[in-house]
């Protein structure tokens, strides 16, 4: 076996003898050794706050930051009425100038009313014109689809020009032809001021469908000659090739697409038109579903999908006829329609309220994992953004997607596949920074950014969410949504609910306390929210989570602006908030549903508030040169005591062990003007009670903090008067490490003191402890050389090792503590383990550094006074 460096020889005699309480100027003290081991007790854990399931689907709470003037309308009617059936409509932008033209024939008079006056006389709707074989085709676009679509067993058809159709139903009499001064068309008119003169075959004029195609030899005639036809009612279809909405004129349309139209399409919008409005029967919901899964399919197959349908307009109105109809199935696939055939302006805004109005019933999710739904739904959210589209669209549109990730899983997975976080943090960002350039909230931003926020916190559900988050980079955006927001507390509380669960990620965890902003942005909000323990709990479990194993945000945090202050304020809030809810009469608690499915109460989310400040502050102090500050803070300390006075570990165990361990943390630093020392005698008196409890936890705990308490003299007094002391030695019976470890402790300090040390033989504590060493040692070098520090402390005045320890207890300290220092036996794994070499190495560098140097100077002294004879005047 390779050579190693050896411990000091065990035979050397130290220069002076010293108990360990003292520290020697060439090593380590007892109290060293343990605070290199302290970092694994010191740290505070707890539970996750549940997060509750949301039974309801409302678009916003009670926050009293956003106006009802800045946000739209949560509650709306909503039917065939309120869209524009004029999708497609070109607009122009000049202004147009009233015609002089008057019409010079009078109306034909009726039955006279009652008043005298004589009203027009109502014309039956003229027949339509006969097909006009010579209009040639124009086929530029889609022919070779849609003569497939029209082929008949795979033969081509013959192509049929669209007739003139007629759509009024009460056709005026012609007026008389317009001079030439009113031929001329003018050059900036709109739509209603192009006109054309009359026709020469003598048939009346009506207003003409957006599907009715122009011949072309006529439409040159029209363009030439521009008659004004503003009073006969005739409206001319108009080039949109510019306009807004996208639509195309009838003009452009080709004779094949007009033969699909009339024999594929208009048959199937036929029969899509509802006959009754509210609620029907399921026959007719599957009749109509039938129609629209008929009617996508057709436009589908003639390439008319989004603007590029001639007679998108038509279409889209007799689809909106079908919002009338109070069925959430009939309803999303007329939404798929719509978006289909891409409505934009105010009907988008209104298709948006339709899929929100299905989407706030949670029993309609599954509806929507029909036919391709979500995937439109997604591909509208990619074309939005806040600079370029109404608040109202994307309060609507998010908060749909908001409702339906909130629990259904399939829902939730789908949208995630089909990149919904990536669209939802672009538009954060978009709404963030537009609210950054101009220096003020923009107008109804508050209820986009929370639709937005829900909808992440939703995300979070997905088993992927930290991948999503950091790949997205939607940390820093909430962080700037919180700096922007800090008065919206429905809005902050999903940020506290995503920052409880994302801290549990380390990954995560250091990104966000990385934000320059954030331990102040979340000390704010912990301040002005102090009354709301729904939030408190989070953002105190999301400070502790940051500051658990991480030293540099321990300093982020201590050294921001009232950090201490306003957690001592919170801390105090709702201690005395606990304490008024204990002293009021015993009766049912109001209980409530969490998240997985357990109840809780106000009283237990109130001390929850508590546990997560205590586990903050418990984490500061871990630092060396926090942990000093803090225990210095007169304020906090009394506010840890009070906890201890008033609270009963029965009733609050984790409130009272966490606050145990915290003043142990802040005990370790025994300096001038530590409150901790100042005040020890008190603190004593209150954790023995908790030691005399038959609580396990609660009695290791607080032999901890007397672990570091009993360095006084007063108090090791106290403990003795007390039976502490024959309490330890009991304990060192326990087959558990901690217990055995923490009255090992205790008696290090408790053997300094000559007058202390006849219990340890007297209650059979020698033989107990060489047990401990014998039982622990291979796997814990550290509890090894605590044993060695108490039996140290123990003999610091030996003559006699038999006389000391006992005869059949000192030969056997010495057989262990030989094996135990020599290297090859001590490296060997105990029964039924097996260490690698990464944890030989571990046990070997422990080993040297906590066992060696203590237990060879042991073994020095013990082997010095093991002798048979008797000392002089010691006869008996």
């Amino acid at each position: 076996m390779a050579q190693v460096n050896k411990p000091p020889p065990s035979r050397r005699r130290p220069k002076e003898l010293k108990p360990f309480y003292e520290k020697p100027s060439d090593a380590e003290t007892s109290s060293d050794i343990i605070k290199e081991a302290r970092s694994s007790l010191r740290t505070v854990r707890t539970n996750r706050p549940f997060t509750p399931l949301e039974d309801k689907r409302t678009l916003f709470g009670g926050s009293a930051a956003r106006s009802p003037s800045d946000r739209p309308p949560s509650a709306y009617s909503l039917g065939a009425r309120h869209f524009d059936g004029s999708d497609v409509r070109p607009k122009s932008n000049t202004r147009l100038t009233p015609l002089d033209h008057s019409p010079s024939q009078s109306l034909s008079p009726v039955s006279p009313s009652s008043s005298g006056e004589s009203l027009p006389q109502l014309a039956k709707p003229p027949k339509p014109p006969p097909l006009d074989p010579s209009r040639p085709a124009s086929g530029k676009r889609r022919t070779h689809k849609l003569k497939s679509a029209l082929s008949q067993d795979g033969n081509s058809v013959q192509i049929l020009p669209q007739p003139l159709e007629r759509r009024l139903s009460n056709p005026l009499p012609s007026p008389t032809p317009p001079g030439d001064d009113q031929l001329q068309r003018r050059v900036h008119s709109g739509p209603k001021e192009r006109t054309r003169p009359q026709l020469e075959e003598g048939i009346p004029r009506v207003k003409s469908a957006d599907s009715v195609p122009v011949h072309r030899q006529e439409r040159e005639r029209i363009k030439s000659s521009g008659s004004t036809r503003a009073e006969s009612g005739y409206v001319s279809d108009r080039a949109s090739s510019g306009s807004r909405s996208g639509g195309s004129s009838r003009e452009e349309e080709t004779a094949e697409e007009a033969l699909y139209w009339n024999t594929k399409v208009s048959p199937v919008l036929e029969r899509l038109v509802p006959q009754h409005t509210g609620t029907v029967k399921e026959s007719e919901e599957k009749r109509l579903c039938a129609s629209c899964s008929a009617l996508y399919n057709v436009l589908d197959e003639g390439a008319m999908f989004g603007k590029a349908c001639k007679r998108r307009r038509t279409a889209l109105r007799t689809i909106f006829k079908l919002t009338d109809v109070s069925n959430p199935r009939v309803q999303l696939q007329a939404a798929r329609l719509m978006m289909a055939l891409g409505v934009s302006g105010n009907n988008l805004n209104m298709l948006s309220k339709l899929i929100l109005k299905v989407s706030k019933d949670n029993s309609n999710d599954a509806l929507f994992m029909e036919d391709n739904i979500i995937d439109f739904i997604v591909d509208l959210l990619k074309e939005i953004d806040f600079r370029t589209h109404s608040h109202e669209l994307l309060v609507y549109l998010t908060g749909s997607i908001r409702f339906l990730t909130q629990s259904h899983k399939e829902l939730l997975d789908r949208f995630v596949k089909l990149g919904t976080v990536g669209h939802v943090v672009r538009i954060m960002a978009s709404v963030n920074e537009t609210n950054s350039e101009s220096g003020k909230l923009a107008k109804g931003s508050a209820g986009v950014m929370l639709q937005l926020i829900s909808t992440m916190r939703n995300f979070l559900n997905h088993k992927d969410h930290q991948t999503l988050f950091m790949a997205h980079h939607a940390i820093p955006e909430i962080c700037r949504s919180m700096e922007l927001y800090p008065s919206d507390a429905d809005t902050m509380m999903h940020i506290a609910r995503i920052f409880s669960k994302l801290t549990v990620i380390p990954e995560c965890s250091t990104v966000l306390g990385e934000y320059p902003s954030a331990f102040q942005s979340i000390l704010a909000l912990l301040g002005r929210y102090q009354d709301q323990r729904d939030m408190a709990v989070r953002l105190c479990f999301a400070l502790g989570n940051m500051t658990a194993k991480n030293d540099d945000f321990r300093y982020c945090l201590f050294n921001a602006e009232n950090a201490m202050e306003t957690l001592l304020n919170v801390l105090r809030h709702h201690f005395v908030k606990s304490l008024q809810k204990s002293k009021l009469p015993e009766e049912e608690p109001a209980k409530s549903q969490n998240g997985d499915g357990e109840s809780t109460n106000s009283t237990n989310l109130t001390e929850d508030v508590l546990i997560k400040i205590i586990r903050v502050i418990a984490n500061l102090s871990i630092n060396n040169d926090i942990g000093p500050l803090i225990a210095s803070n007169e304020n906090c300390i009394d506010q840890l005591m009070q906890i201890l006075d008033y609270k009963n570990v029965r009733t609050s165990e984790e409130l009272v062990l966490n606050t145990v361990i915290t003043i142990n943390n802040l005990s370790f630093y025994d300096i001038i003007g530590s409150e901790i020392v100042e005040r020890r005698m008190e603190i004593s008196r209150l954790l023995l009670k908790l030691l005399m409890n038959d609580n396990m936890d609660g009695m290791i705990e607080a032999s901890r903090v007397f672990g570091n308490l009993s360095r006084a003299v007063e108090v090791r007094d106290y403990l003795t008067s007390k039976k502490v002391d024959e309490m330890m030695v009991t304990l060192l019976d326990a087959r558990n490490r901690e217990v055995v470890y923490t009255a090992c402790g205790v008696l290090i300090n408790l053997m300094a003191d000559e007058n202390r040390r006849h219990i340890l033989k007297e209650e059979g504590g020698i033989k107990k402890i060489i047990d401990v060493m014998v039982d622990f040692g291979r796997s814990d070098w550290q509890l090894a050389g605590m044993v060695c520090m108490t039996l140290w402390n123990y003999s610091e005045n030996i003559t006699s090792s038999v006389d000391c320890f006992g005869e059949q207890e000192a030969a056997n300290l010495i057989d262990k503590l030989v094996d135990f220092l020599d290297e090859d036996t001590a490296m060997e794994a105990p029964e039924g383990v097996e260490w690698d070499a990464e944890t030989m190495e571990f046990m070997r560098s422990y080993w040297r550094t906590e066992f060696c140097p203590v237990a060879s100077q042991l073994l020095e002294r013990v082997e010095k006074h093991q002798s048979d004879l008797v000392p002089i005047g010691e006869a008996p």
